[in-house]
C-alpha cells in the first residue's frame, strides 16, 4: 500500500535481475540529488541499506512475482525485465506467470517500460492499453538499446545508450555481464521517464558498484579472489558463470547451494547445463526452505549431470538436511576449495539461501592458512 502514497512509483519486476535494477535506478536518482523513498530486495551502499523514505514523490519499489504479491502494489511506471519459468510449485506453468505480469501491466497509471526482445514479455504486454509503453531490448526495433558494448577490463564494461537511434553518450558499468548493459539500459529509461538527465543516468551508473549478493566482491586472499552471488535460477546461473568466464581467472569454481526441492527437481537438466561453465562447479545439500522433500531430490542427482562436480554424499535415507549436517556440508566444501583453489582463481558462491556463510568460511579458512605460513 505504500506504493500509493507517491505520484510516480517506480516498481521493478521480472524473473531476473530485479534487485540490480531496482538499485540502478535508485542510484542514478540518488546520484541526481532526488530524495526519493526506494524499498530494495538488497542492500544498497549509497542508501546504507535496503530502504529509505524521501520527501519527494518519487518511490522505487522492487516488485516479486512469488505468490503474485506484485499484484498488491501501485505502481505509476512498471519496468518489466524479462519472465521466466520460476515458482512453478506456485504458478504450475509458466503462461500463468505471463498472466500474471499482464495483470501487474495492467495496474500501472502512467506507463510500462519493457523488454522488447523477450518474447514472454512481449506476450505478456499484448491488449495493455491506456498507458505508455516503452520498450527496452537488444536491438534497434527497441526505444532505447545498448550499441558498441565493450568489456574493458575485470568488471568494467562501456556502452552507447541509444534511443530511437540516436546516440544519448557513453555508458560506463562496474558490474558484470551483458545482462547488466541490460539492466542498465531499463533503469535508464526509467529514470529518464521521471525526468533525470541523460548525464545525471551516466553519472549515477558510473557510480554503481552492485547490490549485495549481487557479483560481490568479498576479498582476496593469496591471489583467489572471492565473490558472492544470488543468481538461484539456469538462467541467473548462466548469465553469472559467463560473466565469470569471460573474465581474465585462470579458473573459475563455482559453489552453488540449490533452493528449494521443487525448483532443483523441476529444473534439474537446466541447473545441469548451467553449472557445467565454470571449470569447477563444487554442490552443497539442497536447502528445502520452505518444502519437504517429497520429491525425493537430493544433490547427488544433479551432480551426476555435471562433468567434474564435486559435492559431498548425503544419507539419503534422511529426506531432511538437519542444521548440524548442513554445516558439516559447509565444513567439507571449505576445506575442499582452500585445498584446491590457487593463485589468479576466482571462488563464487551462488544461491538465495545461506550460502554466503560458505563464502565467509573459505574467506577465514583461507587467511589462516595463508597466516600459519
Amino acid at each position: 500500500i505504500v506504493t500509493s502514497w507517491y505520484d510516480n512509483a517506480i516498481c521493478v519486476a521480472g524473473t531476473h535481475g530485479k534487485t540490480t535494477t531496482t538499485s540502478m535506478v535508485t542510484q542514478i536518482l540518488f546520484t541526481a540529488g532526488v530524495d526519493l523513498s526506494a524499498f530494495i530486495g538488497g542492500k544498497l551502499p549509497c542508501i546504507h541499506g535496503s530502504g529509505r523514505s524521501g520527501s519527494s514523490d518519487i518511490m522505487t519499489c522492487e516488485a516479486c512475482e512469488f505468490v503474485d504479491t506484485f499484484l498488491k502494489l501501485y505502481p505509476d511506471i512498471a519496468v518489466l525485465l524479462n519472465i521466466d519459468a520460476d515458482h512453478l510449485d506456485y504458478f504450475g506453468t509458466v503462461e500463468n506467470i505471463i498472466k500474471s505480469f499482464h495483470k501487474f501491466a495492467q495496474l500501472t497509471s502512467k506507463a510500462v517500460i519493457y523488454n522488447g526482445s523477450d518474447a514472454n514479455t512481449c506476450k505478456a504486454m499484448e491488449g495493455i492499453t491506456g498507458k505508455e509503453c516503452i520498450t527496452f531490448g537488444k536491438t534497434a526495433d527497441c526505444d532505447y538499446y545498448p550499441a558498441n558494448i565493450r568489456h574493458v577490463s575485470g568488471l568494467e564494461t562501456h556502452f552507447q545508450l541509444m534511443h530511437r537511434g540516436k546516440e544519448l553518450g557513453e555508458i560506463v558499468l562496474h558490474v558484470a555481464g551483458e545482462h547488466n548493459v541490460l539492466n542498465a539500459t531499463a533503469a535508464a529509461a526509467a529514470a529518464m521517464y521521471v525526468g533525470v538527465s541523460f548525464a545525471d543516468v551516466a553519472k549515477g551508473l558510473a557510480e554503481f558498484r552492485g547490490a549485495g549478493r549481487r557479483f560481490e566482491k568479498k576479498g582476496e586472499v593469496g591471489g583467489i579472489t572471492l565473490v558472492d552471488d544470488y543468481a538461484h535460477h539456469p538462467t541467473e546461473l548462466t548469465a553469472t558463470l559467463k560473466a565469470a568466464m569471460a573474465m581474465p581467472f585462470r579458473k573459475v569454481w563455482a559453489v552453488f547451494q540449490p533452493f528449494t526441492f521443487s525448483r532443483t527437481a523441476m529444473l534439474l537438466d537446466e541447473f545441469a547445463e548451467a553449472l557445467s561453465i565454470p571449470d569447477h562447479a563444487v554442490l552443497t545439500d539442497i536447502m528445502g526452505s520452505r518444502e519437504k522433500n517429497t520429491y525425493h531430490i537430493f544433490t547427488r542427482q544433479l551432480g551426476e549431470k555435471i562433468p567434474n562436480a564435486v559435492w559431498f554424499p548425503q544419507d539419503e535415507s534422511d529426506p531432511e538436511t538437519t542444521d548440524e549436517r548442513k554445516y558439516q556440508n559447509f565444513e567439507q566444501v571449505t576445506n575442499y576449495i582452500c585445498d584446491h583453489a590457487q593463485a589468479g582463481d576466482l571462488v563464487i558462491t551462488l544461491g538465495c539461501g545461506d550460502v554466503n556463510k560458505v563464502n565467509k568460511m573459505i574467506l577465514e579458512e583461507l587467511e589462516r592458512r595463508q597466516s600459519a605460513k
